[in-house]
C-alpha cells in the first residue's frame, strides 16, 4: 500500500477550503486502498485560512499543517510541503479547485505502473481569463522556450503527482529564487501530461495579479537562461559599429564638403535612444545582479511560526523553526 502526500498551498482561502476538503474527501474515497496526508500550508494568511485547517485537522488526523510567519510566496510554501510529506508519491495542488481533484486517480494510475515518473497537468484552454492576460501567458511560454534549453509546457499547471525520487530532487536544489515550473523541467525524469479545461475558482479571488505574473515570469527568465545577457552585449556591439559609422560618415562629409554638422533635434533624440538602450542592458544585467545578491545572503526559503506537531508537544529545537537554504 502506497501512502500519497498531498500538498495544499493556501493563502486567503478561507472561502475555498471546505469546497476543497469535501472533493478530496471524495476521492481518498474512491482510492481507499491508498493511505493519504493532507498537508496544508498557511502562508500567512490574513482571513481564517488557518482557524479552518486547524478545526479540520481535529476532525480528520490525516491532516497535517505548516503556517508561516509571514507571507513567503506559494515557491516556499511548495518546497516546504515537499519538505515535510512522509508519503511516496507527492502531489501538489492548489486550494481554490482550479486543479481537479478528480484527475487524482488517473494520475496515480500512470505513475503506480511504473512507466512514468510524474504526473503533471496543463490547461487546454483559458475560459474565464481576461484575454490580455491569456495572450501575454502563451508568449511568455513561447519566449522562454527559445532561449532556454528547458521543455515548459504552454498552461503548465503546478499540479502535478511525483515519485519520492524526484520530489528528493527538487528538494536538493536549495536556490532562495523559486521557479518549479522550470525546476521540475531542470531535475529531468519521465513526466505524463494530462490536458484538461481551464475551471474557475470555486470561491475567493485570485491572488495573482496582472504585475505579480509579470515579475514571476521575469523569475523564470533570469533563473533559467543567460540569453538576456547575451542579448545585452549584441546590442551593445551593434550601437558601437553604428556609431563609428556615424563619426567616420561625419568626418569624411565634412573634409569633402566642407558641410558644417547640423540637426542638434536629431542629434538629442539619437543621444536619449542610445542612452535608454544602455539603461536597459543595465536594467537586465541589474535583475541578475540582484538575484546573485539574494542568493549569497543564504536567508532561508521560509520561516515557519507554527505546525500541528507543535502544539501537540512543546518542545521543538531551533532547527524547526528555521529551514535554511
Amino acid at each position: 500500500m502506497h501512502e500519497l502526500s498531498l500538498i495544499i498551498p493556501c493563502y486567503n482561502e478561507e472561502q475555498a477550503l471546505p469546497f476543497l476538503y469535501k472533493a478530496i474527501c471524495e476521492v481518498t474515497d474512491i482510492m481507499s486502498e491508498q493511505k493519504f496526508e493532507f498537508i496544508f500550508v498557511n502562508d500567512g494568511s490574513e482571513d481564517k485560512t488557518l482557524d479552518i485547517i486547524k478545526n479540520l485537522s481535529v476532525k480528520d488526523k490525516r491532516i497535517r499543517y505548516i503556517s508561516f510567519s509571514r507571507n513567503f510566496g506559494k515557491e516556499a510554501a511548495m518546497y516546504a510541503g515537499l519538505e515535510a510529506a512522509n508519503g511516496d508519491f507527492m502531489v501538489i495542488m492548489d486550494a481554490d479547485m482550479q486543479d481537479p481533484p478528480n484527475l487524482l486517480p488517473e494520475m496515480y494510475g500512470y505513475v503506480k505502473k511504473g512507466e512514468y515518473d510524474s504526473v503533471a497537468t496543463r490547461r487546454v484552454t483559458r475560459e474565464g481569463e481576461p484575454p490580455i492576460r491569456s495572450f501575454f501567458a502563451k508568449q511568455f511560454y513561447k519566449i522562454i522556450n527559445k532561449i532556454s534549453s528547458l521543455d515548459i509546457v504552454d498552461g503548465a499547471r503546478d499540479f502535478r503527482l511525483m515519485s519520492c525520487q524526484m520530489a528528493e530532487a527538487i528538494l536538493s536544489m536549495k536556490e532562495y529564487n523559486r521557479f518549479s515550473k522550470g525546476i521540475y523541467g531542470w531535475v529531468g525524469f519521465k513526466t505524463k501530461w494530462l490536458p484538461f479545461k481551464n475551471i474557475e475558482r470555486v470561491a475567493g479571488e485570485t491572488k495573482w495579479s496582472f504585475w505579480k505574473l509579470f515579475l514571476y515570469s521575469l523569475e523564470g527568465i533570469v533563473g533559467f537562461s543567460t540569453t538576456p545577457l547575451a542579448i545585452a552585449s549584441i546590442l551593445g556591439l551593434i550601437f558601437c559599429i553604428v556609431s563609428f559609422s556615424f563619426i567616420v560618415y561625419i568626418i569624411v562629409k565634412t573634409i569633402i564638403f566642407n558641410n558644417p554638422v547640423a540637426g542638434w533635434p536629431s542629434l538629442a533624440c539619437i543621444i536619449l535612444f542610445i542612452s535608454g538602450i544602455q539603461l536597459f542592458c543595465m536594467g537586465i544585467i541589474g535583475q541578475y545582479l540582484s538575484k546573485t545578491y539574494l542568493e549569497t545572503k543564504g536567508r532561508p526559503i521560509y520561516i515557519i511560526k507554527e505546525t500541528e506537531r507543535m502544539n501537540s508537544s512543546k518542545k521543538m529545537k531551533r532547527k524547526k523553526y528555521i529551514k535554511s537554504i
